[in-house]
């Protein structure tokens, strides 16, 4: 019997920008990608910054995903908030209704919704924020699906709730060996080296592992990897990563659920 090829979506997150400030490689990194995650407007962004990103996102035939952050610019949405768990239901239903509608005017279909910093984080901590954010994606739209951490209360959330779950994983970011990302204020928690990301993605897809910031081993399902584009090398080492995912006999594909 002939084995299936492995594939795995590679996603970025895009649109940070707003006003006269604009923010990261989005060009760059449209030519790599099969994911985008929008900022749409609480963190990050703006009206006419989402407007173009997802003009640009349809253009490359890059699926679109809506990445709704928490209401703080200027610790762009990596610093947690005390919010109930109505407060994030409200947040993040504003959210994708905005980026949705600049979707459908440019003729193309939301595909997914992956929660920006501290509210990832929150939400895979917190069962009730957990439930707030899946509850919020199925009442806009059941066919939706929610990119998160694997083995977390936002996925059993989402299987709670009916939304399709994509486990996502970092090539970018350390792993503590719990499986959970290491904190941005560790040392070694955001990997600078291109070889040693493209070598975390390639494990994660095909043993279902990484080395930890220990050095020991651990567990990471991931049907999606994230990199980040706020690197100073975003653009090349994205090239790089999708180089060295195919190279591993991985192809890159939004996932079909």
């Amino acid at each position: 019997m002939t084995q299936r090829p492995l594939t795995v979506d590679l996603n970025a997150d895009i649109g940070e920008g707003y006003g006269l400030y604009d923010f990261g490689c989005d060009g760059e990194l449209l030519e790599v990608v099969s994911s985008a995650n929008i900022a749409c407007g609480f963190h990050a962004g703006d009206a006419h910054t989402m407007r173009r990103t997802v003009e640009r996102c349809l253009s490359k035939g890059v699926s679109i995903g809506a990445h709704p952050g928490l209401p703080d610019r200027l610790g762009f949405g990596r610093r947690e908030m005390a919010a109930s768990p109505e407060e994030v239901a409200d947040w993040i239903v504003y959210q994708i209704g905005a980026l949705q509608a600049f979707v459908a005017a440019a003729g193309g279909v939301l595909r997914h919704v992956k929660p920006h910093g501290a509210l990832y984080h929150m939400a895979s901590a917190k069962p009730e924020i957990a439930e707030a954010i899946a509850r919020a994606i199925r009442s806009v739209d059941s066919s939706l699906l929610l990119f998160g951490p694997a083995g977390t209360f936002l996925e059993k959330a989402a299987l709670s709730q009916g939304v399709s779950f994509v486990a996502e994983g970092f090539a970018d970011r350390a792993y503590l060996p719990d499986g959970r990302l290491a904190p941005r204020q560790l040392a070694g928690a955001v990997i600078e080296e291109t070889e040693r990301a493209v070598s975390q993605a390639v494990s994660i897809v095909k043993e279902g592992r990484s080395v930890a910031i220990d050095g020991s081993w651990a567990a990471v399902r991931a049907e999606t990897i994230c990199l980040h584009g706020d690197a100073a090398n975003a653009a090349e080492r994205a090239r790089q990563l999708k180089q060295g995912l195919e190279a591993a006999g991985i192809k890159t594909s939004f996932p079909r659920k």
